[in-house]
């Protein structure tokens, strides 16, 4: 997925997250590739955007009239669902998606790209749902958020400022992620209509499941990073890694920090580092690839 793996689950002491760390690949030439993870993205943007049932009946549509039309044309649709605007962080929400379910294992329950209604237009919630069932039957939550921003500090700072509602307010109707618990309840698709069923017990008030909900957090940040060369020289895939490593430690000091700041150090978060040559050069890249390029 043009990411390579740096580092995965560094601790923090005192508190209750895995930090993980991937940097861009090095081709043979020794260049890294931004614009191809920005395709690469784009690529997988309906298996994110659309709902796993509607992709379902589109496959087999396809496979009955030996066709490639319905997955197409979700595809498209997928594509109308993004914004064009150039400080969009959808593509930060693209990786964190990827990231998620592949490198996690942690599948999408709530795509927030189903709810928008106008494309122009950010939806207010998290940036995305996913969950897992441990062996004695709790469900967790991870809500999800991204940044990507020039700084990492800025980026752990607003990132973490923004999933700290989610996960330490109060259960009432006015909770940050009261809007996305009604939606869970009415919309979380898993693909599979039995366990979809038995999912939603978990939102019903008056279920015995509903109080084994467990709220969690899943995170990324991308920020820039001087260790990429620069134009065109050449890069060197274990200088980038050693730099990643030597620069982890600052990252964990200010990730720690704002755990502390935001009262989130004993919640469960999955927190993804990812610098990029350049954040801005990204955002570009992605809607480039998407074809929203002004």
């Amino acid at each position: 997925m043009h990411l390579q793996l740096v580092e995965r689950d560094v601790q923090i002491d005192g508190c209750n997250i895995a930090v993980h760390c991937h940097c861009l690949t090095v081709d043979a030439n020794g260049r890294v590739k931004p614009k191809r993870l920005a395709e690469f993205l784009r690529n997988a943007i309906a298996d994110y955007a659309i709902p796993k049932s509607r992709m379902d009946a589109a496959r087999e549509r396809d496979l009955e009239f030996k066709s490639s039309s319905a997955v197409s044309a979700l595809h498209h649709e997928a594509i109308g669902a993004f914004t064009d605007l150039t400080k969009t962080g959808e593509g930060g929400e693209m990786l964190l998606y990827l990231l998620a379910e592949r490198f996690l294992g942690l599948p999408q329950v709530l795509c927030k790209m189903d709810l928008k209604t106008d494309s122009h237009m950010h939806y207010h919630g998290a940036d995305g749902v996913y969950a897992s069932v441990t062996k004695d039957g709790v469900l967790k939550l991870f809500w999800g958020e991204s940044k990507i921003y020039g700084d990492a500090t800025t980026a752990i700072r607003d990132c973490l400022k923004s999933l700290a509602p989610f996960l330490r307010e109060e259960e009432h109707e006015g909770a940050s992620r009261e809007r996305d618990l009604i939606l869970l309840s009415d919309k979380a698709d898993l693909n599979d209509a039995q366990l979809t069923a038995a999912f939603k017990k978990y939102f019903d008030k008056k279920s015995p499941l509903s109080n084994r909900v467990k709220y969690c957090g899943v995170a990324l940040i991308g920020f820039d990073a001087d260790f990429y060369s620069k134009d065109d020289g050449k890069n060197l895939a274990d200088e980038i890694a050693q730099a990643a490593r030597d620069e982890i430690p600052n990252w964990i000091n200010n990730v720690s920090n704002r755990l502390v700041a935001e009262k989130l150090q004993h919640f469960e978060i999955q927190f993804f580092c990812v610098p990029v040559p350049s954040a801005e050069g990204f955002r570009t890249a992605f809607l480039e690839a998407l074809g929203l390029a002004k």
